[in-house]
């Protein structure tokens, strides 16, 4: 038996993703028969719904015409939030409904990717005590919702107050000067959004979902879509019983009369040296809001998040947002103001930002005075009048349940046999209890990204020691990590592996300089190979 074969069989039987395997299966669903369901759009909701359809044993394609988490599902805050903020503004359900997801993923369906995050609001002279005291309530409020989604503390530790030297321990870059103390609440974090979606790309594809990356949907109907193959320029069709519409901010392209808000929300990427060592991440009040925070979001990679904004965005939907000098200036004010040396513009290494796909339920023609920011995050399933279900709003937290809601809602229209939905005990792709995590012999690193598939990440480096070797200098992805994100995760090209499966392209000179390294590795990833 070859390496590659011994490599081969060390991944989730059915789920390895590559560019012969997308061959095959474009040439056949191209080719004649029709599917149970299509979707279009494989981002988080558009993995979810294809993992949930095909869980339930329907037979399902799912296409994309960039990569899988090429859009919003990229972008995220890293968080996977209980619904605190939706609790404030009195948005009951959707608060249960984030902290009951929360809990699926942290307890059952990915904890090797989603773990608990504490934070660290510092009680600053710009923080008032009445401020402080609505934060604290807000954040009691917040362990109600996990004892009511019935997430374990022990997964989800408890709020509580700390002194300032305690502040001062967990986030030693924040000025001491006036500092009276701080509050310590936890959320969940995905460890990689890109890799959240990838991880159910690859789940859905082992049961049985053809999973297309690279091949675009033209038009859409209620029998299937007119599609293109982007590599090959090729047209063909996929006929579907049910189509499901994912395609987020980009949804209104394919249906009429559907009409979505994007909203923009802005990160910047720093050294962490230059915060220093953040045991947590921060909680920092935009000043005059009651509700809002800017996030400081330690990654384990060297690098450090800073986000986020909320600014409504109009015109075209561009494929890759550009980050206004105004969102990167209002995040450095903000985070200018708890620390004692404010970060300046030229310490910034990168910046990212994400569309939002807010429902628009404005009246066309009338003024509207509504904020992107107070829109509801609450999803919406719409079916048109020709039969495509689409799915729209919501964020990544809830993809599941989005996920759920447009399957019934296909099956419904269609009137397909369809079990109900297993998804919420359903685990992803590499995860495992957290005490066999803990077991696994790989560095703690690679489980927190590849679960129990991080031992055969690493046999790829012990049998080609040059595999081992960092991509570039300082970063701790190795170039086993693209190999093996070529060969099972369907990286097809160099932006794939640097931008989604990895996330070195975050910083453009990092980038520039792993191209070479990255093409070289994706020559690799043949049959002939290690």
């Amino acid at each position: 038996m070859s390496n590659r074969d011994r490599a081969d069989r060390t991944a989730a039987p059915g789920s390895s993703l590559d560019a012969a395997r997308r061959t095959r299966e474009l040439a056949r669903v191209a080719g004649g028969g029709t599917a149970d369901l299509l979707v279009v759009g494989l981002g988080a909701t558009g993995a979810g719904v294809a993992l949930d359809a095909a869980a339930r044993g329907l037979d399902v394609v799912a296409v994309d015409a960039q990569d899988l988490a090429f859009g919003t599902s990229r972008w995220s805050s890293k968080l996977i939030h209980g619904g605190l903020r939706y609790l404030a503004a009195g948005q009951f359900d959707v608060a249960h409904e984030s902290a009951v997801e929360r809990g699926v993923l942290m307890t059952h369906t990915a904890p090797h990717l989603v773990t608990a995050q504490p934070f660290v609001l510092p009680l600053t002279p710009l923080v008032s005590r009445a401020q402080a005291s609505l934060a604290w309530a807000g954040f009691r409020a917040g362990d109600v919702l996990r004892r009511a989604a019935r997430t374990p503390r022990q997964v989800l530790p408890v709020p509580r107050r700390l002194t300032a030297a305690e502040a001062r321990h967990l986030a030693p870059s924040v000025r001491a000067s006036g500092l009276r103390g701080g509050l310590l609440s936890w959320d969940g974090k995905v460890t990689d959004d890109a890799r959240l979606v990838t991880a159910l790309a690859r789940t859905a594809a082992a049961h049985g979902a053809r999973v297309l990356t690279r091949v675009r949907a033209l038009e859409l109907g209620s029998t299937g879509a007119r599609i293109r193959d982007e590599l090959t320029g090729e047209e063909g069709e996929i006929r579907a019983r049910a189509v499901v519409n994912a395609t987020g901010v980009w949804a209104g392209g394919l249906v009429e009369g559907l009409r979505v808000r994007p909203s923009r929300g802005t990160h910047l990427v720093l050294r962490s040296e230059r915060l220093g060592a953040l045991p947590a991440g921060l909680h920092i009040p935009v000043p005059g809001e009651t509700n809002r925070f800017v996030l400081v979001l330690p990654q384990g990679d060297g690098r450090t998040y800073v986000g986020l904004t909320d600014e409504p965005v109009e015109g075209a939907i561009p494929d890759v947002p550009e980050v206004p000098e105004t969102d990167i200036g209002f995040l450095l004010d903000v985070l200018g103001s708890v620390l004692d040396a404010p970060v300046r513009r030229d310490e910034v290494d990168g910046a990212f930002a994400g569309l939002r796909p807010l429902l628009d339920t404005s009246v066309p023609g009338a003024p509207d005075s509504v904020r992107t920011s107070d829109i509801s995050r609450r999803h919406a399933v719409l079916t048109s009048a020709d039969g495509v279900v689409t799915v729209v709003g919501g964020k990544l937290t809830t993809y599941r349940r989005m996920a759920q809601d447009a399957v019934d809602a296909a099956v419904d229209a269609r009137g397909l046999p369809s079990a109900p939905s297993p998804t919420a005990t359903l685990p992803l792709v590499g995860a495992a209890a957290p005490e066999h995590l803990r077991d696994l012999p790989a560095p703690a690193r690679l489980v927190r990204r590849y679960g129990t598939e991080a031992p055969a990440v690493l046999a790829l480096a012990e049998r080609d020691p040059a595999l081992a070797e960092p991509v570039l200098p300082g970063h701790p992805v190795t170039r086993a990590e693209l190999l093996w994100a070529a060969r099972h995760e369907g990286a097809l090209d160099p932006a794939d592996l640097l931008d989604r499966r990895t996330r070195i392209g975050l910083v453009p000179e990092d980038r520039a300089e792993a191209l070479a390294v990255a093409a070289e590795i994706l020559s690799r990833a043949t049959p002939s190979g290690v």
